[in-house]
């Protein structure tokens, strides 16, 4: 089977798995296509946790969570040099992010060094502990989630660390259909009636996806729509967006690379051989919602980063 039948069939039994959230399990097989990260935000209960859990157990390779507190140590998440009174040496110990899949749950909680030893690891795909470097593994997705309900005692993310995710996704609550779904799949999940277990993919499937993705066409005339999207949150004046009062900073060219390879990956995922407007429109929010800094201007207007993306997809004409 070729990597593309065996990613849109997973990503279809992934469907039938989470109910109710098929944005959520879209913008993962996204982000694996990518090779970039993910952050999740959505209340309690939502599948944040199974979803990244049931997409591991699909794939050849190892999976970790991490429940982040605000006792947390760096060292919790990287790893540490343990001593060996026998030979008076010192032997590094892997930490939980030397694994393919790795889920961050509510990593809002954790105090800034933690969160900053995480999300280098994550831009530079490696660990360095004391004066040795120790490389991650190729395939390395994070996925990590923040709870929009409790902010007593947590520990909000900066902008610039916000910007090493490639999307930032939000989740909401299923609908009535969906959830008397759900009430039915866990009921027959406790009686233990069997299920049949996903396909496992290959790494090395997925890295072939990965070429393919980025072999997919994708004309010059897109490419300046990219750009000029990520332009007009700078400079907001030179485009007929009516957002000038509301930014205080654009998107950085994290932004222009991460809107090109999520369009390939979700253009690829529907069948296509080349990438379109529309699906640069599609994951436009999701690449650009925790890269624009708002003004006070909008806040006081209660406009949020959404319907600023909303007035940019608008107002950037296309060609």
């Amino acid at each position: 089977m070729i990597p593309a039948t065996l990613i849109q069939q997973l990503s279809q039994q992934l469907s039938q798995e989470i109910i109710g959230q098929p944005e959520l399990v879209q913008r993962l097989m996204i982000a694996l296509l990518a090779d970039g990260h993910l952050l999740v935000e959505g209340a309690p209960g939502l599948a944040k946790t199974r979803a990244i859990k049931t997409l591991s157990d699909a794939i050849e390779g190892s999976f970790q969570r991490v429940q982040f507190t605000p006792d947390l140590l760096p060292g919790d998440i990287t790893g540490t040099d343990i001593f060996r009174p026998q030979d008076g040496s010192f032997n590094f110990q892997q930490g939980p992010i030397f694994h393919n899949l790795v889920l961050a749950d509510e990593i809002n909680r954790a105090p800034a060094k933690v969160q900053s030893a995480l999300l280098e690891a994550m831009a530079e795909r490696q660990v360095s502990v004391g004066s040795k470097t120790y490389p991650l593994p190729e395939l390395f997705l994070v996925m990590a989630t923040q709870n929009p309900i409790e902010q007593e005692g947590t520990y909000p993310l900066p902008e610039a660390q916000l910007d090493r995710f490639l999307m930032h996704v939000t989740v909401g609550y299923p609908n009535r259909a969906d959830e008397k779904a759900i009430l039915r799949l866990v009921r027959d999940e406790a009686s233990g009636e069997q299920k049949q277990p996903l396909p496992r993919i290959s790494q090395q499937a997925l890295f072939d996806a990965r070429q393919s993705v980025l072999a997919l066409h994708m004309s010059e005339a897109v490419e300046d729509y990219i750009v000029a999207l990520v332009d007009a949150s700078r400079r907001p004046e030179d485009y007929a967006c009516g957002i000038d009062d509301y930014l205080d900073y654009g998107a950085s060219p994290r932004a222009t690379i991460a809107l090109d390879r999520c369009a390939r990956a979700y253009s690829w995922l529907h069948g296509r051989d080349f990438v379109s407007p529309d699906d640069v429109k599609s994951i436009a929010h999701d690449v650009l919602r925790h890269r624009l800094v708002l003004s006070f201007d909008a806040e006081a207007n209660g406009i949020d980063t959404d319907k600023v993306i909303d007035l940019l997809l608008a107002g950037v004409a296309i060609g």
